[in-house]
């Protein structure tokens, strides 16, 4: 693994002794998701610790969506997202991998 859970631990201590009580249980509340990068391979390490697929997925949204303009009601936008969802997820799957699990 290339995190600390202890060192996470140490900040939320000294946090918590400095009267920063809200952000020392923060971290600590969110302790096992902030670890949750060590899963992967390091070499994916860059890739996860930016935002860069989520804001092209929905940029993407935001671009065939707008195409229509107005929606009638609440389940023609969700059948339409859920459509280009599922269209993004076919060309992740077949096309070229953001990410692979295989080690290098």
């Amino acid at each position: 693994a290339y995190g600390s859970e202890q060192r996470l631990q140490d900040l939320a201590d000294d946090l918590n002794a400095r009267g920063y009580r809200k952000a020392a249980n923060t971290i600590e509340r969110f302790l096992p998701g902030l670890m949750s990068y060590t899963a992967f391979p390091k070499q994916h390490g860059k890739r996860i610790r930016t935002t860069n697929l989520m804001e092209r997925v929905n940029k993407e949204l935001k671009r065939r969506t707008k195409v229509v303009g107005a929606f009638p009601n609440e389940e023609s936008l969700l059948r339409l997202v859920g459509s280009i969802l599922m269209d993004i997820n076919e060309e992740w799957v077949t096309g070229r991998r953001y990410l692979t699990m295989e080690k290098e």
